[in-house]
């Protein structure tokens, strides 16, 4: 999960709060506007889909879709999920791949080429909303009705906050996000914890400890760089920079957007030039200053990346629960025996202890040439089932009973003694993912917490019972753009985002000075930041003034 935090309460929507669900209609059989009713887009859909039952069409379906290809279960046309897919929904999925690498780009062309597949999942708030301005898209709030499974879990878990927070200036929704119960954090730092032993150190709890923790490594190693990182392609530092602006009250990296909400002023500020930014920029400048991170880990593959930390060359890297076990821990005590990793919780900054995470996930945009569909009803019934629904969501993470999973006297979920998933089944020959597509990041996301944590290991479940612990950061209030103001902000998007991106690798790396900060500031006001935030302002108070302050 690369999550999108958002960062303010919503100030008192009240009525409004339920829009999103009340806006199509609270009779399932009266749809409201846009819904389609006709019997021209209902071939192959159920009289009578409903909350818990089994969605499977009348005739046999397909419907093409837009596949993240993951490297590291990468496509297979033969896995077990799409013909035991089949079997139960009569719906085959037609995928159109693209690698995980070039996703975005390759998915903003298509579209924009008119060539889009019906189903376009792996979206996260706000990539959708270049193609609300072109009508691409489906607003897919109008047809909130024929997902009873999705809006049972909104209801039952009460996200109309979230909902209303990727809502559109015209009070529509253009993105089926994914749903968790409760919000959780997975994306922190792996440490060698056997170093720590080594020289005496506790698990680092803030920003400062972590920085004295790489302080000791590198007297005690003076030849290397204590901590390397990953997932700087195609977002330079995407983890790290992200994490160190969390724990200042900023974005960045991966969560990088333009505006973020300051509590304190009652407005949104620049993100490229708060307070909160340049802090995060300080830090990192001094580690790599020091030489306590490696500057090549902004910018380096992946490989590079995991070669450096489980050949002992480094100690801490950037990882997820997944990577922890799937990247790290077998090839590092091959290598090195005695070594011991730990997935350390997300050091305290500044702002102190929040969790930063939300409990909406990536989603799925609909190709406006769905509605035009003769299957529209089916596709929209099928995606509630497999995305929403407890039985969908099961069987996409875990798979076939008896085959990939088998359940205990108590219900607990137990893999097939030949199967292996992160780490849970080490001595299994067949991989759940890699072997039989299940586990995958395309469609097993979101849920209730039980399913999330069913493939947590001990040591998992202590990470996010300590994360648990801390308070959320709130969620930001809506600031929707009309068609007109996105286009207007379009013009100033890419060249403020080159811009921010390339000086904060500059002050990180020393390639610039941070006596230039005001400089930088200045630039990035000549580039339209200024303007940018008084639209997205404006859009802020309309939003309260026409659904409730």
């Amino acid at each position: 999960m690369r999550d999108i935090s958002r960062r303010q309460a919503i100030i008192g929507l009240g009525a409004f709060a339920s829009l999103a669900l009340t806006a199509c209609g609270s009779d399932s059989e009266t749809p409201a506007k846009g819904a389609a009713t006709s019997s021209a887009n209902k071939a192959g859909s159920m009289a009578n889909f409903a909350v818990g039952q089994q969605f499977k069409a009348t005739e046999p379906l397909t419907f093409d879709m837009l596949y993240n290809n993951h490297p590291f279960y990468p496509y297979k046309a033969d896995w077990l999920f799409w013909d035991e897919l089949t079997k139960r929904t009569n719906v085959t999925i037609k995928p159109v791949t693209v690698p995980l690498s070039d996703y975005e780009k390759k998915r903003s062309l298509i579209i924009g080429a008119g060539d889009a597949p019906l189903i376009i999942p792996k979206t996260y708030h706000p990539q959708e909303e270049p193609f609300v301005a072109s009508g691409a898209i489906l607003p897919v709030s109008d047809y909130f009705d024929l997902m009873p499974n999705f809006k049972d879990k909104v209801a039952k878990w009460q996200l109309q906050p979230e909902l209303n927070s990727i809502m559109q200036s015209d009070g529509r929704i253009y993105l089926l996000p994914g749903l968790h119960e409760a919000a959780w954090a997975d994306y922190s730092f792996a440490v060698r914890t056997d170093i720590l032993d080594k020289l005496g150190l506790e698990v680092p709890k803030t920003l400062d400890d972590f920085y004295n923790m790489l302080k000791k490594m590198k007297e005690e190693y003076p030849d290397k760089y204590p901590m390397t990182d990953r997932w700087g392609v195609p977002t330079p530092g995407g983890n790290i920079i992200k994490l160190i602006a969390q724990a200042h009250g900023s974005k960045g990296g991966w969560e990088y957007q333009h505006a973020t909400f300051d509590s304190a002023q009652g407005k949104f500020v620049y993100t490229g030039t708060m307070p909160g930014y340049k802090q995060t920029i300080e830090y990192l400048n001094k580690l790599v200053k020091e030489k306590l991170l490696d500057p090549e880990g902004f910018t380096q593959q992946d490989d590079a990346a995991k070669e450096k930390f489980v050949s002992g060359k480094s100690f801490v890297i950037s990882t997820n629960a997944q990577t922890l076990i799937n990247d790290y821990r077998g090839p590092l005590t091959e290598n090195i025996p005695d070594a011991k990793i730990v997935k350390i919780p997300v050091p305290i900054g500044p702002i102190g202890e929040y969790k930063f995470a939300s409990r909406l996930e990536n989603g799925i945009m609909i190709s406006k040439k769905a509605l035009e569909h003769k299957n529209f009803v089916a596709m929209m019934q099928f995606i509630d089932w497999l995305w929403y629904s407890d039985e969908g969501q099961l069987f996409a993470k875990w798979g076939v009973e008896g085959t990939t999973y088998t359940k205990d006297s108590d219900g607990k979920i137990k893999l097939a003694k030949d199967v292996d998933y992160v780490g849970l089944n080490p001595k299994g020959s067949k991989h759940l993912q890699k072997d039989f597509g299940f586990g995958n990041g395309v469609f097993a996301y979101g849920g209730p917490t039980s399913l999330l944590q069913s493939t947590f290991s001990d040591e998992e479940i202590e990470f996010q019972n300590v994360m648990n612990a801390r308070k959320s950061w709130p969620v930001e209030p809506p600031a929707p753009l009309t068609e007109e103001e996105r286009e207007q902000v379009a013009l100033w998007e890419t060249p403020l985002k080159d811009h921010v991106t390339q000086n904060t690798l500059k002050f990180i790396l020393g390639q610039r000075d941070l006596s230039e900060w005001d400089a930088y500031v200045k630039e990035v006001e000549g580039k339209g930041a200024t303007q940018y935030i008084n639209v997205v302002n404006g859009a802020y108070e309309r939003f309260k003034k026409e659904h409730g302050s």
